[in-house]
């Protein structure tokens, strides 16, 4: 593939929105210039260093977030841009259709609602997309619906499982390095809530955990060095062990090699299905409600509940502390989960969006 093609890419990241629409570009990104394509960020990180590290760290060019239509496409011809990827759900649809009026082809990753972006192509990576009637789309547009179109890090695909987890594995010993067991003595627990855990759900999951009474070993993602100081003030019950890390590139590996994951109900839903790991789910603001309800319908992972009632509601705590007893105490169920997950998402949709991407602009 020639790097003649060029390829812009339009997505925010944030203390409050998060770096969830980031990362799904940065795993689009790495497929495209794998093949050649030179990809260029035109992003407000929101002086976040982690969202910074993963453009640097993989030579992708970043400029400043163009404020109105006209500035994105002044910014479009400047780089030579074949095609502008767009991915937020603030950004104006005026850009989108600015872009499309100068012949740029433009591509919209979106979660249901286009909210009026004009685009040539849409992905929509949720479960069950493809069986949501399809939103009105410009003439000649095509969508693609799916998780097979689930947009996932290199550092994801590269640690997928060759076949499902078994739940034969239940009751082998602990090992070290990538493998993971389904069951022993002490399960470990990983918990993360995104890059930023704007809604400080990472205090209100340990204290989930402890109140189950179970042993674990935990090892729970601070954000900020004010949830590191809520976490360490849970103090963990015998047999329990609370272990608090900073936000790290490494979290792939760490995820490896869980027995249980905790986390919220967005992007990285799919990354934890295409690793077979099974996952128990907060779901943390409106955006998410509908991927949690089809995520736990179909057994792909356990449900604890929305994090307003987990934090203020007895009865929703408790709930929650009863669904991860289950599963801390429950090796087969676990391992049950996990295969679901497994066979759920084929790590593949980097590729085939990239293929649709480059034939439209092709």
């Amino acid at each position: 593939m020639s790097t003649r093609i060029r390829v812009g890419i339009r997505c925010d990241a944030g203390p409050h929105t998060g770096v969830g629409h980031l990362v799904r570009c940065v795993a689009l990104a790495e497929e495209l210039t794998a093949r050649g394509v030179a990809v260029h960020f035109l992003a407000d990180l929101g002086g976040l260093d982690w969202a910074l590290q993963q453009l640097t760290r993989r030579g992708l060019p970043l400029h400043p977030a163009p404020g109105d239509p006209t500035g994105l496409v002044a910014a479009a011809d400047r780089l030579g841009l074949d095609a502008v990827v767009v991915d937020s759900y603030v950004l104006p649809p005026e850009h989108s259709a600015a872009l499309r009026a100068a012949a740029r082809t433009v591509f919209a990753i979106v979660d249901g609602d286009r909210r009026g972006q004009e685009a040539d192509l849409y992905v929509d990576q949720n479960l069950d997309a493809e069986l949501s009637p399809p939103p009105d789309l410009p003439p000649g547009a095509i969508r693609l619906a799916g998780l097979e179109y689930a947009l996932l890090r290199r550092a994801i695909r590269d640690l997928r499982p060759a076949a499902p987890p078994s739940a034969s594995a239940c009751a082998a010993p602990r090992v070290s390095g990538t493998a993971r067991r389904m069951g022993g003595d002490v399960p470990r627990v990983v918990a993360f809530f995104g890059g930023t855990d704007a809604y400080r759900a990472a205090p209100v999951v340990a204290r989930l955990l402890r109140d189950t009474g179970a042993a674990f070993a935990a090892t729970i993602v601070a954000a900020d060095a004010g949830l590191r100081a809520e976490l360490q003030a849970v103090t963990p019950a015998p047999g329990q062990r609370l272990e608090i890390i900073d936000p790290t590139d490494e979290l792939p590996k760490v995820l490896a090699d869980a027995d249980l994951v905790l986390s919220a109900s967005g992007t990285s839903t799919w990354e934890l299905l295409c690793l077979g790991l099974p996952a128990a789910l907060v779901w943390v603001v409106d955006n998410q409600i509908l991927g949690y309800e089809r995520t736990t319908a179909r057994g792909l992972a356990a449900g604890l509940g929305h994090l307003p009632a987990l934090r203020d509601s007895a009865a929703g705590a408790s709930a929650a502390v009863t669904v991860l007893r289950d599963l801390l105490t429950k090796p087969a169920d676990r391992a049950a989960l996990a295969a679901r997950a497994w066979a759920a998402v084929d790590g593949r949709g980097c590729a085939r969006v990239a293929d649709a991407l480059i034939n439209a602009v092709s």
